[in-house]
């Protein structure tokens, strides 16, 4: 998995560390959602069933390299109009 120095930095906190990469890796194969940010990184959403909860992950515009993950607590599910 490739990585930013700053998620390679900010995995170390206690906060993140219990983080697992196959948590990342789900997300970013398997996102419920999907947002580009005006800096062009994308946010991308999956539900973790082992914790119950929510995981965001952020990538560079490559689509590729983590750039960030957390648990979101304020995300909702998207509801989809037809």
């Amino acid at each position: 998995m490739k990585c930013t120095e700053y998620f390679t930095y900010t995995r170390k906190r206690p906060d993140r560390a219990y983080i697992k990469t196959e948590w990342i890796e789900h997300v970013i194969m398997n996102y419920e959602h999907e947002e580009i940010q005006t800096d062009g990184r994308i946010k991308r959403w999956a539900f973790i069933d082992e914790i119950g909860k929510y995981l965001r992950v952020i990538l560079l515009p490559d689509k590729e390299t983590v750039h960030n993950a957390f648990l979101d607590r304020n995300y909702r599910r998207q509801r989809h109009e037809d």
